[in-house]
């Protein structure tokens, strides 16, 4: 629909400001105070609240084609629309592994049909994820976001030096789940005090970093752009932040739940369980301090969801993966923004900007740009319902918390995917 967005406040380098987001045939047609609707075109009063660009997470499972008792490409995107995200990137551990063209066709078919914001899949890097031939990424490459065996890390060396070389001949990303099966033993939760102090296995940080270091190393030597997925530990943090420093072409994401939980907040419930797991004080501390100084250069939510009965074996023995697109802005806003720790810029920078210079995907609120955006009441609450998701998941550590940051409207391409019931 065309429309006129009245009456909202825009954040710039100085601040908030009013202004008014005239849109005609899906796209921005002016960004100004006052300004008058166009013939036609239908009004809405953002009663000041905060218009954002449309949220970008490089990260999500949206578990179709194979797994749809978990989610949908459909409920999927709602889920991202209602948690102000236009744009996803779906990992591809799926049945069928998007591994040639022929099963990324049928993955791209469903998101056509169903979904309900931008979805951009990712190719698998070896054949069904097992991780011992490289899949067709040639005839994928002109279709997906990157490359990646989200789920499982590549185990052999040889194979992901091959498969970077791959992706620097296409201009691809590899986005890598770093992770060291000799080193996990049966782990369920992070090794430290409270895996110790109530007798579960843990998983030792060096499963992580010690895969990312072989990455890096690598990537220096193919010159392959490589993102590596949903960091957890300091050793991650400081190993990426001097790989950059000597010029590698590295980006990186952490969660929502990495921030504001650490391993003390666990409790005996599959709420808490994902992978990796949620890890000690001072992983928490060097991940937040990887933010500030532009180590860390998104925020990702790693949404997974899985059925009820998959996640009610509690800690030690439920699905690994939580849900996340719901509460992602208002748990950041909420636990650093609000207290001081991290500048709305810089919010932004982790949810937009820097997804968008990187994986070519998300729209600045400019006049001619397509009208992706979303608007937050900052000033709202709410305690995390899992029961009034949008997603089919209902496993989040957030569930019962009071969060800030209310979305009120998403639109994609000038539609609304997501507009708020007027309490």
């Amino acid at each position: 629909m065309n429309c006129l967005l009245k009456n909202g406040l825009l954040f710039t380098d100085a601040g908030f400001r009013a202004a008014d987001i005239s849109i005609a045939e899906g796209r921005i047609v002016s960004v100004a105070g006052g300004l008058d609707a166009l013939p036609g075109a239908v009004t809405v009063d953002l009663h000041h609240a905060a218009v954002f660009p449309g949220f970008v997470d490089v990260h999500v499972h949206l578990r179709e084609p194979g797994f749809s008792y978990k989610e949908t490409i459909r409920t999927g995107t709602l889920s991202a629309a209602r948690g102000g995200f236009t744009h996803v990137c779906a990992m591809p551990n799926l049945n069928p592994v998007p591994d040639s063209l022929e099963t990324l066709n049928v993955q791209r078919a469903v998101i056509a049909r169903d979904g309900a914001v931008h979805v951009h899949p990712y190719g698998a890097i070896t054949r069904g994820e097992a991780g011992e031939s490289l899949s067709d990424m040639e005839a994928m490459a002109p279709y997906v976001a990157g490359f990646s065996d989200d789920g499982r890390g590549v185990q052999s060396r040889e194979m992901m030096r091959s498969a970077m070389l791959e992706a620097r001949r296409l201009g691809k990303i590899i986005a890598a789940h770093c992770e060291d099966n000799a080193l996990l033993r049966g782990g369920c939760i992070h090794d430290g005090d409270y895996a110790r102090a109530h007798g579960h296995r843990g998983i030792c940080s060096e499963s992580e970093w010690g895969q990312i270091a072989r990455d890096l190393e690598l990537a220096e030597e193919t010159g392959c752009a490589y993102h590596v997925c949903h960091i957890s530990t300091k050793e991650s943090v400081d190993l990426i932040r001097r790989a950059r420093a000597r010029g590698v072409d590295v980006t990186c994401e952490t969660g929502p739940h990495y921030l504001v939980f650490c391993d003390g907040d666990l409790q005996e419930d599959g709420r808490f369980r994902m992978n990796p797991p949620i890890r000690s004080r001072e992983d928490r501390a060097a991940l937040i301090e990887g933010l500030l100084d532009g180590t860390i250069d998104m925020i990702a939510t790693d949404h997974a969801p899985h059925s009820a009965e998959e996640k009610s074996r509690g800690l030690e023995k439920s699905a690994m993966g939580v849900v996340g697109l719901e509460t992602a802005f208002a748990a950041v806003y909420t636990h650093l923004v609000k207290p001081g720790k991290l500048p709305v810029a810089r919010l932004l920078a982790l949810l937009h900007d820097n997804a968008a210079r990187r994986f070519g995907f998300g729209t600045p609120l400019e006049a001619g740009q397509p009208a992706d955006l979303t608007v937050f009441d900052l000033d709202r609450s709410f305690t995390v319902d899992p029961a009034q998701f949008q997603t089919m998941g209902r496993a989040t550590p957030f569930a019962g918390m009071e969060l800030y940051g209310v979305c009120k409207l998403t639109m994609v391409d000038g539609r609304v995917v997501w507009r708020e019931e007027e309490q």
